[in-house]
This record gives C-alpha cells, structure tokens and sequence, in this order.
C-alpha cells in the first residue's frame, strides 16, 4: 500500500504514513511461525467453545428433564437460551472490541463463560439453569466477532483465509471434542446426574483457555487504529522478527498519528452502527449478514432433522435406559459431526483458492442437493429408516458444502469488508443477525414439523438453501487476493471480473 490513497467513493484523499504502510506490510509479509499458531489457538477457544456448549446442552436435556423436572416451556427456554444470548453477546460484543480492545473482550468473554458453565454445574432449579445457559450463549456471541476480527488483523496476508477457516472449523472440532467428553462421562459415572459433569468439564476448557489468553499479545492493527503506536510496533515485535531499534524509531516518528483506511473520512467521533449502513458500507452490510442469516435457518433445520432421523434408525437406543440412550445419541451425532470437520479442512483449500462468493454460492448449491436428498429419504415408502443411503447421502453432502463453502466465508466476509476500527462491529452485527435466523429455526421448524411432518421442514430447508445463493449472488463483491487496506482502497466490482488478476472474493 502506498503511503497516500484514495478512497474510492469520492472523498479526499486520505494519507497514511509511511510508518504505518510498512508496520502493515511486515505484518502482512510475516511468515507464519509458531507466534502466529499460538495466537491463533488462543483465540479460537470461543467459537471451538460454541460447539462444545451446543453438544453437552443437547445431551443435558434428555437428563435435564427427569432430574429436575422440567416441563415444555422450561425445555424450550433452555434449548433457546443459548441462542438468544448469543445474539445479545454478539453485538455487543463487537462493538467493545472495537472501543476497548481485542485482548480485554478476549479476556472478558471466557471468565464470562467460565462462571455461567460452572453455574450451570451447580444449578438446583430450571429457572436458575436458563439463565445460565444464557450468560454462555452471551459469552460465545461475544467471542464470535472478536476471534474473526483478530485472526484477520494478526496472521500474514497470503494465509488469512486459511487461517480463518481453520478458526470457524474449531466449531465444528467442538462438537467433537464435546461428544468424546460425553461418552467418557457416562462410562465413568452412568448416573442421571452426570449432566451437572457436562457442564463442569466445559467450565474448566473455558478456564484453560482464560489462563492462555492473558499472555496472548493484542492486534497491532487495532493499536494503531487507537493512535497507540509505541504498543503496536511492540506487540509486532512479537509476530515478526524485526530490528527492535528500528520499530522504537518507527513509533517515534508516528507518536499518537491514528491509523485510519475506510471508505469513509475520518471525523472526531468513533464510527459505529450507523456507518454499517453508511451508502459505503450498505452493501457489505447486506453480504455480511443476509447469507449468514438464511444459513442458520438451514443449519438449524438439519439439527432438527438430525435429532428425528437418528430415533427412526434407532441410533438413539430407543428402548434402552436413559442414560444409555444419550450415550448412544452421542455417538450417533459424534460420527455426522465428523463430516462437519472434513468440510472444514476441504474449505481451508478451496476458499483460498476459489475465493469467497463463488465458494459461498458452490455451497448453498450443494446444501440444497444435500436437502434434496434427505427429503428424497423422508418421502420414499417406508421413510428414511428404509432408505439409509439417502440419508447418509443428503447428510454428507449437506454438511460438506455448508462448511466448505457458507458457514466458512459468512464468518470471514465481515471482517474484510470493515475497516479496522469498525470491523468487530460489523463482523458482531453479521453474527447477532445471523443468531437471530437460528431462533426462528429453533421456533418456527418444529411448528411446521408438528403440522406439516419433517418432509415440508426439509423442503423449506432446502428452499432457503437456495435464497441464500440467489442472495450471495445479488450483494456479492469481488476482491480476493486484496489486503484488508486495499478492500478500503479499491473499487471492488459487483460481478465477477474477467480479468485473472483479481480472483472472487
């Protein structure tokens, strides 16, 4: 980047100095070394966090029920508790990572989740057990926008989108690392009450994490996004090998000079919401959260189905104790989950290759086969109990293309789109709307489900697997290969360029 730019929307030109520029292209530069695997571990314990309470909440309720009593609503609240809080974590969360600092959300957001996993554990009535599953979902939303935007900010250009797929894969390696912590709970202790060691050993991975995260070093973007620049070419030092004499020179020279590339000009005040919808940013805005939106309605449709198909094949253990049957629940769901992951490790090579929307659009397209195929199943003679290879098949294909492609570049396009000091803001925005499709998932599919039979959720799945490409296709942008600064710099076109030089975002 050159030490003058414009922006593209017609504003003066705003200048960035020297220091800045080069502070920005040896972090850029950087080869990925053991710092940058370490930050990036630290910092993706939130969303590897969000599978986990996800899994162990969904083995809890079957014991839940019995041991304290539950009644219908009680089950509901709880079920959507996780959910709503992530919305309210999420936006407020990005928007303190923006004021306050990557590193203190970081901090703040997993001694949340410490104290409300462990009072989850010590929970001795329904209505004190909600509200702590809500202080989890609120931290996990909290973490969401704040590990996207560091991991972009921190890790060399040329392996940002790896890197940022490897961090949403952690999801999905939660939901794992979840479903192996059940199966050994209940071998070791096969008692009804074992749901309070659930929410226990998701307290401790939550403490474990806290303790790594508070040598963790903040993002020198975000420093000199604050004028900090003496922190920020420190906390570089600790990325890049570099001349400390050189970097202490470098601060020098820029004292409290504010790093700022947007598509907007820079005023006296921080920018915030209203620039999300900003004529500049509209458009990202409506990218960022519109697909994500539609894919948690769909992702939420398959953890319905999920639950149903697995009673009709018996991988539940119908029949069985109770306690046997959520170990058998487990293992069920552990081995689709698994098709989660290997999406994910797929999606490390192709989104960095094909780029952002076409692998956004290639992934609605195929989670809307994999739906084809699953309702295929439920309407053949003899349902999806006779028709194992349909399911397995929708299954499959539904979970590999959602993280290849949807459920990969949704959590990455926010936080390229947005300059530094709105970044988490916008990428916590996208997350709170996309957590508000998962709540109507979680109500609306079950009531159709109830009226209609678990054909017409799939069908509606399928459908809004589709408005989620016909959306992906009609707000994309196009800039793969481009810096988080030049997306602020450059005109990024609204149709797929012909030209090789800049591939799809």
């Amino acid at each position: 980047m050159t030490a003058a730019t414009e922006a593209p929307t017609g504003d003066a030109p705003s200048a960035v100095h020297p220091d800045h520029a080069q502070i920005i292209t040896l972090l850029d530069g950087a080869p990925l070394h053991l710092p940058h695997y370490l930050a990036w571990g630290l910092s993706s314990g939130g969303t590897l966090l969000d599978g986990l309470s996800v899994f162990m909440l969904g083995m809890a309720i079957p014991l839940l029920g019995v041991d304290l009593g539950l009644t219908p609503l009680q089950t509901g609240l709880l079920g959507a508790a996780l959910v709503a809080g992530a919305i309210a974590g999420a936006a407020v969360g990005g928007r303190m990572a923006d004021r306050l600092g990557r590193k203190s959300v970081f901090l703040l957001d997993m001694l949340l989740l410490a104290v409300a996993a462990g009072a989850s554990a010590l929970s001795w009535n329904a209505w004190g057990l909600v509200a702590a599953q809500l202080a989890v979902g609120v931290a996990v939303g909290m973490d969401f926008p704040v590990s996207g935007s560091y991991v972009a900010e921190c890790m060399p250009h040329n392996r940002r989108s790896q890197m940022m797929v490897a961090t949403i894969a952690c999801q999905s390696i939660g939901l794992l690392v979840a479903a192996l912590l059940c199966m050994a709970l209940l071998h070791l202790a096969a008692d009804i009450g074992v749901w309070r060691w659930f929410f226990a050993s998701e307290a401790v991975v939550a403490v474990l994490f806290l303790l790594g995260r508070l040598n963790m070093p903040e993002s020198p973007r975000w420093l000199m996004g604050q004028g900090r620049n003496l922190e920020a070419v420190h906390m570089l030092g600790r990325f890049v090998p570099a001349d400390r004499r050189l970097l202490d020179r470098m601060a020098a020279r820029l004292g409290s000079t504010v790093h700022f590339v947007a598509r907007v000009p820079q005023s006296g005040k921080p920018i915030g919401y209203a620039t999300l919808f900003h004529p500049a940013y509209v458009r990202s805005t409506l990218l960022s959260t519109v697909p994500w939106f539609l894919m948690d309605i769909a992702t939420y449709g398959v953890g319905l189905f999920t639950a149903v198909l697995l009673a009709e094949l018996h991988v539940s253990g119908n029949g069985l104790p109770l306690v046997s049957q959520v170990a058998a629940l487990a293992r069920g769901t552990g081995l689709i989950d698994v098709f989660l992951v290997l999406g994910f490790v797929i999606g490390i090579w192709t989104v960095s290759r094909f780029g952002r929307i076409r692998m956004q659009l290639i992934g609605f397209a195929g989670m809307a086969v994999g739906m084809a195929l699953l309702w295929l199943s439920a309407v053949q003679p003899g349902g999806a109990a006779s028709h194992v290879l349909w399911v397995f098949g929708g299954f499959v294909v539904f979970n590999l293309f959602m993280n290849m492609g949807p459920n990969s570049t949704t959590y990455i396009l926010p936080t390229e789109l947005y300059p530094t000091q709105l970044r988490a803001t916008g990428a916590g925005f996208a997350a709170a709307v996309a957590k508000v499709g998962a709540t109507l998932g979680v109500f609306a599919l079950p009531l159709v489900k109830a009226e209609l039979g678990v054909p017409a959720v799939l069908a509606i799945t399928a459908g809004i697997s589709v408005l989620g490409l016909l959306a992906t296709w009609a707000f994309g942008m196009y800039g793969h290969g481009l810096t988080l600064e030049q997306h602020q710099t450059q005109l990024l076109p609204t149709r797929p360029p012909r030209s090789a030089a800049v591939a799809n975002t």
